[in-house]
């Protein structure tokens, strides 16, 4: 029988009133599940719907057992990492030590969170400093242990999250390098939790996990029940339109829109911008601390739209998300999951709508496959997607024009070349309009040196004196493009001396 509360599943004091303090009183099903399994020291394959509380299904029980080895010591020796967290993308690790700290506060336990996208020098003092839950993404916990900051031989429960991203990710190598720096399979407990399961999660699960109790709460690969799905048939060029006239007409704020690649999500949300809705984007291009302050400010509601890959889908966490968009199909079934459960967690209710074009037809059987069930099709009332789609393509035009015409536009010079030193602050001896100070100095050093040649003025133009041809051609030069030669190379006529 399942626990009703937090209370009936044993955790300590302590951990009871931190979970009070944050609003929970009745756990989901993974929770009640997977807490009294994970207490006992088996370990555990879960699968549960995105936002049904994995994070604290192994977060509360990982805190309880390592809640005995809390110590006040400032020794970094007292403070091994106990307990080690994988999650495939900074924002998830962020999410999950946050949860990690919030449950632990009352324990004494240290934890701390390692991503890359940051220099690594930040992190190095905190994690030789000694803590007992490590959460990390797998490449910056090889740079921590090629630096010898982090020590993992004494690791008790290591934890797989969003295991099925781990492996979309290529980071299976990464893994397994970091699950031979572990103790063996069966000295430690082992946790892989994920909100799909495919053929290849289940084999690397039979060389992770040690005879695993498999806890699954929903039917494999299915969505939420309480997100509401839609589609919306729409050619590519007005979809844009479409999700500007969603917004504004429903008046939303908080709207995820995810799109498949980093520059379309760049692009999108400048369109956005200029259609005056508040608009930023995430990616993986975007530095850490960019993507952090663009999903605070979402978080706040400081903005109507945010922008995203699939670098989002997992561990972004926005109480009551109103829509999620699929601007663009994901071209695995099971991300359009990942996606659609940023919205309806805990238990709230959601919506997410996918805006499908002719070309993505194909994307939308595989989901639909994969969901065992159709997508309702909407259409907007009042929304004619053919002249969004003219409107479009004026727009563009109208874009290419301007940008052909700024090429092609003489460039003003906004700078002038910084005066000589040696150069005069009047305006003697500045070079004419249309004639650079080097031709000026040229042509005074001709006049001061009788024997230079003038310089011819273009192919084909007769000298000035009769006898420059001749001199061209003394000099080895083509007839019409005579060889410059510096006046102080030339030497000057002794002057004669009179009286002589």
């Amino acid at each position: 029988m399942s626990a009703t509360s937090f209370t009936e599943l044993g955790l300590s004091p302590e951990l009871l009133r931190a979970v009070s303090e944050a609003g929970y009183t009745q756990p989901t099903p993974i929770q009640a599940q997977a807490i009294p399994t994970i207490l006992d020291g088996k370990d555990v394959m879960g699968g549960a719907q995105t936002g049904t509380g994995k994070t604290a299904g192994f977060a509360l029980p990982i805190l309880h057992r390592l809640q005995p080895q809390a110590n006040t010591s400032p020794s970094p020796a007292r403070h091994p990492v106990r307990a080690l967290i994988l999650a495939p993308t900074r924002e998830l690790a962020i999410q999950v030590e946050e949860s990690v700290k919030e449950y632990g506060k009352y324990t004494g336990l240290r934890s701390t969170c390692v991503y890359g996208g940051v220099d690594i020098r930040q992190q190095l003092p905190i994690v030789r400093a000694g803590v007992e839950i490590l959460v990390a993404t797998p490449g910056r916990l090889l740079d921590h242990v090629e630096q010898k900051s982090v020590n993992l031989s004494q690791v008790e429960i290591f934890v797989l999250d969003e295991a099925d991203r781990m492996l979309d990710m290529g980071f299976i190598p990464d893994i397994k390098r970091i699950m031979a720096l572990l103790p063996a399979t069966a000295r430690r407990q082992n946790l892989l939790f994920s909100a799909t399961f495919s053929n290849e999660i289940k084999k690397l699960a039979d060389a992770l996990l040690n005879k695993p109790e498999l806890i699954e709460v929903a039917r494999r690969n299915t969505a939420a029940e309480t997100v509401e799905q839609a589609v919306y048939k729409v050619p590519q060029d007005a979809k844009r339109a479409l999700l500007t006239e969603i917004v504004t007409s429903r008046g939303l704020r908080q709207v995820l829109c995810f799109v498949r690649t980093k520059h379309g999500a760049s692009r999108l949300a400048r369109q956005l911008e200029r259609d005056g809705l508040a608009t930023a984007a995430i990616h993986g291009d975007k530095t850490q601390n960019a993507r952090l302050d663009a999903l605070q400010a979402f978080k706040d509601a400081k903005l109507e739209v945010l922008v995203a890959t699939d670098v989002a889908a997992r561990g972004l966490d926005v109480d009551d998300l109103p829509l999620v968009v699929n601007y663009e199909l994901p071209h695995v079934p099971e991300d359009y999951i990942h996606r659609i459960g940023r919205t309806g967690r805990a238990g709230a209710s959601g919506e997410a709508i996918s805006f499908v074009a002719p070309e993505e037809e194909k994307y939308l059987v595989e989901i639909e496959k994969l969901l065992k069930k159709k997508i309702e099709v909407r259409t907007k009332e009042g929304f004619d997607p053919v002249a969004a789609t003219a409107r479009a393509a004026t727009v563009r035009s109208t874009e290419r024009t301007t940008r052909r015409d700024d090429a092609r536009a003489p460039r003003e010079r906004t700078a002038t070349r910084p005066p000589r030193h040696d150069a005069p602050h009047s305006d003697a001896g500045r070079a004419p309009v249309g004639r650079s100070r080097r031709e000026q100095e040229r042509e005074e050093a001709y006049a001061r040196n009788p024997d230079q040649p003038l310089p011819d003025r273009g192919r084909g133009t007769p000298p000035a004196n009769g006898g420059a041809t001749r001199g061209h051609a003394s000099l080895g030069v083509r007839r019409g493009k005579p060889r410059e030669v510096p006046a102080l190379l030339m030497k000057r006529k002794a002057p004669e001396t009179q009286g002589a």
